[in-house]
């Protein structure tokens, strides 16, 4: 009868590591983007010939940028990063460096309090959005109803809007990237905020969820345009503060 020795015994395989979950592939990619635009951001304010570089990407194709693979190409996701989201990269910095100002001294993007490399899950939530979409920022529907809301000198005409957000709802993937820098062109030469890590999510995410997506830009524009008109509603029927009288001594 032989007997084996732990030397005779084959080896122990290591068994792989399971996949990471939805959600956690999920914050993972949201703070990819957070962290991306953050750093455009500061490069932007503090390099005016990056900035310039960035801006000259507008509207254009990936064989057309030859100035702005120095910065983008070393923070996408991984080298076989699909096309569409190549794409959304590009054209986030670009929008971004096409902003009529740097960030303003004091910001986070200015100050460089966040200039976390893209990767990198500081400061980001870890919320899970349904149906393999990324966790919700601020949508650009949202942005289209902030340009209308009360409160902002030379708004957006309401019609406007909403004739400018169905038209991008309604585009291929080549349609908005050519449609898309104009309208945030627009809402930022308002002083809207632009939710930037957001919409790089959606443009990466528009060929498989364009119906999705549009369905919340929409929602979320008139959700917001129906809450201001109750509220205007409201302040024009409420009775006008008098002022306190003291009382008679």
């Amino acid at each position: 009868m032989t007997t084996t020795t732990p030397q005779d015994q084959p080896p122990q395989t290591q068994q792989p590591a399971p996949p990471p979950l939805p959600a956690q592939r999920t914050a993972e990619r949201a703070s990819r983007e957070k962290n991306f635009v953050l750093w455009v951001q500061h490069l932007c304010a503090q390099d005016p010939g990056a900035r310039a570089a960035l801006r000259c990407g507008l509207r254009k194709n990936l064989d057309a940028v030859p100035r702005m693979h120095r910065f983008i190409a070393p923070y996408l996701p991984h080298d076989r990063t699909p096309l569409e989201v190549q794409q959304a990269y590009y054209a986030i910095a670009s929008m971004i460096a096409a902003q009529p100002r740097p960030a303003p001294p004091g910001s986070p993007a200015a100050t460089g309090e966040h200039d976390a490399p893209p990767g990198s899950d500081e400061g980001v939530s870890a919320a899970a959005a349904p149906a393999g979409l990324p966790e919700r920022g601020t949508s650009l529907g949202a942005a289209f109803a902030a340009a209308v809301g009360p409160g902002r000198e030379g708004r957006m005409r309401e019609n406007s809007a909403e004739s400018r957000l169905n038209l991008l709802t309604r585009q291929s993937l080549p349609g908005l990237h050519r449609h898309l820098p104009a309208a945030v062109a627009h809402l930022r030469s308002l002083d809207v905020p632009v939710d930037f890590a957001q919409l790089l999510s959606d443009l990466a995410h528009w060929p498989r969820h364009s119906g999705k997506i549009a369905r919340r830009w929409l929602q979320d524009y008139y959700r917001i345009r129906a809450r201001d008109d109750r509220a205007a509603a409201d302040a024009l029927t409420s009775p006008a503060p008098t002022p306190d009288h003291p009382a008679a001594s």
